[in-house]
């Protein structure tokens, strides 16, 4: 299994690169995963996708320039 660090690291980088679309491409893999069998990598972008909520819902740094 992946580490907590990675799976953190696997949904900063699907919410980046992904945006608002990111719901959709994380059920994308979750559906062809299943569909291949792959009970591993669903629990994986189950993982992650429980991460990208709680990224969600952390409030936003303020933008501090010096």
């Amino acid at each position: 299994m992946i580490s907590d660090r990675e799976l953190w690291a696997c949904a900063h980088q699907v919410m980046n690169h992904h945006g608002p679309d990111v719901d959709s491409f994380i059920e994308a893999r979750m559906t062809a995963l299943a569909q291949a069998g792959d009970d591993v990598g669903v629990k994986v972008w189950f993982a992650i996708a429980e991460r990208v909520d709680k990224l969600r819902q952390m409030p936003v740094a303020a933008d501090v320039r010096h």
